[in-house]
């Protein structure tokens, strides 16, 4: 047995030790580069042409004018009667629901108490990224579906969500956790009788979309759920589940959803995660002249577009330690909440434009409950309740943004 006084012994040990470390490190490294090894993503010039096999008009870019939508104002009365019987020369209501992880709960109140109160309307169109996109089908299903809404945001703490890799997977795979329980979760939400009744309501001429980003291309992509939900494709199901977690899949802390498409008659796979590195909220694509689509529709009167904003305006103090993950962390705090100053100021000046009667909601200032963990039910209880009084009280939606006023 080597002295352990002995300099030289104790070199052989500590050497041994790195060999093994090393070892070790290799092992998960070669395991990761296999794992990626498996990837087939989209070669560059097949990008534009990918699609859902057997599912028409399944996503659009987010960024860009999608060439099929501005068709809509050039059908015929009788041709747009039929495909938007639920919207057509009906008054209009459009939902768009933020990101905001555990905030969350502030909107799935806030509706809630909208129900209770007698005045939430059905919703032509809902929109959801992150956090919204888990809210947004039970939203857009009407209040049949707010026990989901209370459900996911007041019985759930972290331990239910998320699973921690190891301290050495985590820094060579692909994120910090797992969401294997998230998936379940969404799962025993999302059953074909919710499907079927989303694909209902989109061949009744209403529409849901939720935002993810494809991280190849680094571009956003709006998911047409009715469409694929109404698609009859055995896929369909899993797909929208998917989506869902893709949305809510923030890079780095959770693993990147891979979505199989097809190109010129090869298989790939593109990969998405949280549509809330693109975009906190969104109403439609950018570039689209929604007020012709409203005036081929016959709608009576200014839709009512109501925005919900999963946070606060003020971001709370924090003393910031002197350590890199604390310093990012914040960081990415910091540019998430001007993200959403920015959404908020781009979609009222495209609801002025369009002719939308424009309805902001977001957390109060005066809201300091703490946040102990990433999904802690106490705080998200508290917040839950105080979307919920609010909107049973009779919401102040607020006319236009912070400065906006007058406008």
């Amino acid at each position: 047995m080597p002295d352990p006084l002995n300099p030289l012994s104790r070199r052989v040990r500590d050497a041994a030790r790195l060999c093994r470390a090393s070892a070790a490190v290799l092992l998960v490294v070669l395991a990761g580069c296999a794992s990626q090894a498996l990837r087939h993503p989209v070669p560059k010039d097949m990008t534009a042409m990918a699609e859902i096999p057997g599912i028409a008009n399944a996503r659009i870019w987010g960024d860009e004018t999608p060439a099929w939508i501005p068709i809509v104002a050039r059908l015929s009365p009788e041709e747009l009667r039929k495909t938007f019987a639920a919207s057509y020369a009906k008054p209009h209501n459009y939902l768009a629901i933020s990101g905001g992880g555990p905030d969350g709960a502030f909107g799935a109140g806030l509706l809630n108490g909208w129900s209770d109160a007698g005045t939430r309307p059905a919703f032509n169109i809902v929109t959801g990224i992150s956090t919204g996109a888990l809210s947004a089908p039970f939203a857009f299903l009407g209040p049949k579906y707010d026990y989901v809404l209370k459900e996911v945001y007041t019985q759930n703490a972290t331990k239910d969500l998320i699973e921690r890799h190891p301290y050495i997977s985590a820094i060579f795979g692909e994120s910090l956790a797992d969401t294997r329980l998230l998936r379940a979760k969404i799962a025993s939400y999302v059953t074909p009788e919710v499907v079927e009744e989303i694909a209902a309501a989109h061949n009744g001429g209403r529409r849901l979309f939720i935002g993810t980003v494809n991280l190849d291309v680094a571009r956003p992509v709006i998911w047409n759920i009715g469409a694929i939900a109404a698609s009859g494709q055995p896929g369909a199901i899993e797909l929208i589940r998917n989506v869902m977690l893709a949305s809510a899949s923030i890079p780095g802390v959770f693993p990147p959803v891979y979505i199989p498409v097809t190109a010129n008659g090869q298989t790939y796979d593109e990969m998405h995660v949280d549509g809330g590195t693109a975009t906190q909220v969104f109403l439609y694509p950018v570039g689209l002249d929604w007020k012709k689509i409203t005036q081929a529709l016959k709608v009576p009167g200014a839709p009512h577009a109501y925005i919900i904003r999963n946070a606060k305006l003020q971001a709370d103090w924090q003393g910031v330690e002197p350590w890199l993950p604390e310093i990012a962390g914040r960081s990415v705090s910091s540019l998430i909440r001007t993200q959403g100053f920015g959404d908020m100021y781009r979609m009222y000046i495209s609801a002025k434009r369009d002719g939308l009667d424009y309805n902001l909601a977001y957390i109060p200032d005066s809201f300091d409950a703490p946040l102990k963990e990433a999904f802690d039910p106490v705080y998200m209880n508290e917040l839950y309740a105080l979307g919920y009084r609010m909107a049973k009280a009779g919401y102040p939606w607020s006319k236009a943004p912070p400065g906006m006023e007058g406008f």
